[in-house]
């Protein structure tokens, strides 16, 4: 799983397996966003990060289910 950081294009590209996800996310899929706190303290690749969604707010997402994008 690759590290995400600040400011970084990401793609809610699949549903998630983690158990935080919920099934009103499955509305993001598909979405473009920027991360906004990668939480690179705790330097956990499986905790959820905060991204902002282009239309639809900020939200913390499991990484599972996030991609980097051009």
């Amino acid at each position: 799983m690759s590290q995400f950081r600040k400011g970084q294009r990401i793609e809610v590209y699949r549903k998630s397996d983690d158990e935080s996800w919920e099934p009103y996310m499955n509305t993001y899929i598909g979405c473009h966003g920027i991360v906004t706190d990668p939480d690179t303290v705790i330097n956990d690749p499986d905790a959820v990060i905060e991204v902002s969604l282009d239309g639809h707010g900020t939200h913390r997402l499991p990484q599972d289910c996030l991609r980097p994008v051009p």
